[in-house]
């Protein structure tokens, strides 16, 4: 490619506006630093006038996509269109035509990683996705750059900022799912249509990426299990609170003893843990690795502003030829990794909280406790909150195990959920607690 890489970048919404912008703004200082030229020749989108709108250069704008992908003077095709049919197949044209691929696309790497990432190195180009899990926070660098000397097992991530925002409003304030919701739409931090996020599945997304590299291993999306945050009570979050946690939703990647574990859900987190004070649209993932311990990566997840950083330090990999060692000699990409087995959660041990709405009589609370030692729970503690006498409201009992058998306790749920005192079902929310670090030891 010489020193001069011309890159085109199609789509052309926030993220690829404000890409758009810092590699124009930002062709100085990059020539200064690595003594290469990152020259956007074409912004493609089939509505340009957010592009015209925030000042992209005329002659740089293009309709037609063909006319783009077939140039032999480009080098690299930013990929921003979002989706997983057309934009897979924007990246393999432009892997056929001979050019190097950046995108921010974590679903379409999810479920098509493998595939792609093949189809690059058969063809002798890159695919570089560091922007696809955390915005700007540099994840993909740290796993397979930062920490390449290091086993990881365990990964804990707050990756979704809209969730985030709406669990600290809850949290803060003491206001509803639903309210909480309606604030962030309001304040765009949440779409019109929040599934995608407040269901779990772009933790998922992401989860899927970074367990794959930091295991060496290939993983199928859909046999993680994934609950968002769309059912969650504001009576649970406040318990949280008096027990002393921080109610997160957390994408949780684990190495096990017969393969990896790995699941989206909300979670209690201890409020002294770092992961507990992440507020807002903020994102953070801790990493457990030996033998360098606990190291947390903290940042903007999401907006254009901080993932355009990512896609540029990509751009700027690609050119220095930063990233060639590491994508071909690499062995823990999708394409070269096996198949491991995925732990179902059922086979997970961990502590839970669990909340039951109860008609408040004598010997419902010996019951319940009796359903949980039938299937060998251990209580570690029990609260509720005196009733006024002879209100006939429902009382929430706040049970919390010990270590147990993710069957056993669901199991165990079940039956105290078809007790006639037990009113709506129980909420079960899993409690987080910190992998003990795995650090070098030496005899003195």
């Amino acid at each position: 490619m010489g020193k001069t890489v011309n890159v085109a970048l199609i789509g052309c919404g926030t993220v690829g506006g404000a890409t758009a912008l810092h590699i124009i703004r930002s062709a100085t200082l990059i020539r200064q630093r690595y003594g290469v030229e990152i020259s956007l020749v074409a912004v493609v989108d089939r509505e340009l006038a957010h592009a015209r709108a925030i000042g992209v250069p005329e002659e740089i704008l293009f309709s037609d996509l063909d006319s783009v992908l077939t140039r032999s003077d480009i080098d690299v095709i930013v990929e921003l269109v979002g989706g997983i049919a057309v934009a897979r197949e924007i990246i393999q044209r432009a892997v056929a035509s001979g050019k190097h691929v950046v995108t921010a696309n974590k679903a379409l790497l999810a479920h098509h990683g493998h595939d792609l990432c093949a189809m690059a190195r058969e063809a002798g180009r890159m695919l570089a996705f560091e922007a696809s899990c955390g915005g700007g926070i540099p994840l993909i660098r740290a796993l397979y750059d930062g920490l390449a000397g290091n086993r990881v097992d365990a990964i804990y991530g707050i990756v979704n900022g809209t969730c985030n925002y709406i669990l600290t409003e809850m949290i803060r304030r003491s206001i509803s799912y639903d309210e909480a919701l309606g604030e962030a739409q309001a304040h765009g931090l949440a779409e019109a249509d929040p599934t995608l996020d407040v269901g779990g599945h772009d933790s998922a997304h992401k989860i899927a990426l970074m367990a794959a590299l930091a295991f060496g291993v290939r993983v199928e999306y859909d046999e993680i299990p994934v609950e968002g945050i769309d059912a969650l009570d504001l009576l649970d979050v406040s318990w949280a609170t008096r027990l002393g946690y921080v109610v997160k939703l957390l994408a949780i990647a684990e190495r096990t003893a017969s393969g990896v574990a790995l699941r989206v859900r909300p979670c209690f987190v201890h409020d002294d843990h770092p992961l507990a004070w992440v507020g807002g649209p903020f994102n953070a993932v801790s990493v457990y690795s030996y033998p360098t311990g606990h190291t947390m990566y903290y940042g903007r997840g999401a907006g254009g502003s901080a993932t355009s950083g990512a896609i540029v330090a990509d751009l700027i990999a690609i050119a220095t030829k930063a990233y060639e060692p590491y994508f071909v000699g690499g062995r823990f990409w999708p394409d070269r990794t096996e198949p491991v087995e995925q732990n179902a959660p059922g086979t997970i041990y961990g502590r839970y909280y669990v909340r039951a709405l109860v008609q408040d009589r004598p010997g419902v609370l010996a019951e319940i406790a009796n359903r949980f030692a039938e299937h060998d729970i251990s209580i570690a503690s029990v609260h509720q909150d005196e009733m006024p006498e002879h209100e006939e409201k429902l009382a929430p009992v706040i049970v919390v195990t010990h270590a147990a058998l993710e069957d056993s306790l669901r199991s165990a749920v079940t039956e105290i959920d078809a007790m006639p005192q037990v009113s709506g079902g129980c909420a079960v929310i899993a409690i987080i607690d910190e992998p003990a670090e795995q650090l070098i030891e030496y005899q003195t």
